[in-house]
């Protein structure tokens, strides 16, 4: 996944934190967003009173996003969470720091058991499990506040790997809101609206509803 990462100060008391990749820096992928940059970064938006987290992130390393989960429910702001494309693994985790969560239509959310790798002795291996099998409990109890499903659902959910969509996300509490697909007549030019003479009102409303969001990117 490509990476990009910002946060910006836009102005009427609110910043904009975008994470379009990975969370954390590994052995495979040394390109993600760390904890302590994600703080810096908070930190130099200012004294906002809202905050739109925009993700499209496979996921990464959960302690680091279990640290940028818990800056942001420590920040006095209010936090928006738009899930534009994924939010899967420790990204899904992020997402829960949200007082509000949105997610795409035609997105997706995934949760699964954590996952590490270790080398040594059989000791080695014993300890490290049991660390996996702690992080799993607790990020079990952090889907299940939140959502409000059952600990044994979430559990088998998270042993699966399970994949929601959008609209899956929101009925089972994952997200709170869900933006809907655009519809395909909304990308009409002006010329080919205005060369005709009985187009449709909503196909009108349509247009200046794309125009707006993509305006607003």
């Amino acid at each position: 996944m490509l990476h990009t990462y910002r946060a910006v100060n836009k102005g009427a008391n609110t910043g904009e934190i975008t994470i379009y990749g990975n969370i954390g820096s590994s052995f495979w992928d040394s390109e993600g967003v760390s904890a302590a940059q994600f703080k810096k970064d908070l930190r130099s938006l200012g004294a906002v009173k809202n905050i739109d987290l925009r993700l499209n992130s496979d996921g990464g390393v959960i302690t680091e996003a279990q640290a940028m989960y818990n800056l942001l429910v420590e920040h006095p702001a209010s936090v928006h969470v738009h899930i534009d494309g994924i939010a899967a693994s420790a990204a899904s985790f992020l997402a829960m720091a949200g007082d509000k969560i949105t997610i795409a239509e035609g997105g997706f959310f995934m949760i699964h058991n954590a996952r590490g790798g270790v080398m040594g002795q059989a000791e080695d291996f014993e300890a490290a499990a049991q660390v996996l099998r702690t992080m799993n409990a607790t990020i079990r109890k952090k889907y299940a506040d939140r959502t409000g499903q059952p600990l044994d659902q979430i559990r088998k959910w998270m042993d699966a790997e399970t994949w929601f969509d959008g609209v899956q996300a929101v009925e089972l509490g994952f997200a709170t809101d869900l933006t809907e697909n655009m519809k395909m007549v909304a990308c009409c030019s002006s010329s080919l609206l205005n060369g005709y003479c009985n187009v449709p009102q909503n196909v009108r409303r349509n247009r200046n509803k794309a125009l707006e969001r993509l305006t607003n990117v």
